[in-house]
């Protein structure tokens, strides 16, 4: 006999997380009048997603060894040249492509 292919409270648990994603969407929205528009706590909340992006991609390029590494030197080299976040990206990909291409990674 087969498994179902939903458990018993698998459609309400996703409504109940849809519904609890888009009410924070809806608060972000409703309280972002309300943010200082200078200050300290500006200064933060303009820090924090490079903060938040930085704490998930160093742990993955350490992890990669000396490819990530590179691939993360080459990104950011080209933000720091370019500042276009595109262009960034596609550095770090492009570096580590190329050194799996070399069989160096």
């Amino acid at each position: 006999m087969s498994e179902p292919l939903f458990i018993d409270n698998g459609i309400p648990a996703i409504v109940l997380a849809a519904l609890i994603t888009y009410a924070f969407r809806l608060g972000g929205l409703l309280l972002a009048d309300r943010l200082p528009e200078t200050g300290l706590l500006r200064t933060f909340l303009d820090g924090l997603p490079g903060a938040i992006l930085l704490s998930l991609v160093v742990p993955g390029a350490i992890h990669m060894g000396t490819t990530g590494l590179l691939g993360l030197a080459a990104c950011l080299l080209a933000r720091w040249k370019t500042g276009n976040l595109l262009v960034t990206m596609a550095a770090g990909v492009g570096m580590i492509a190329l050194l799996r291409h070399l069989s160096l990674g």
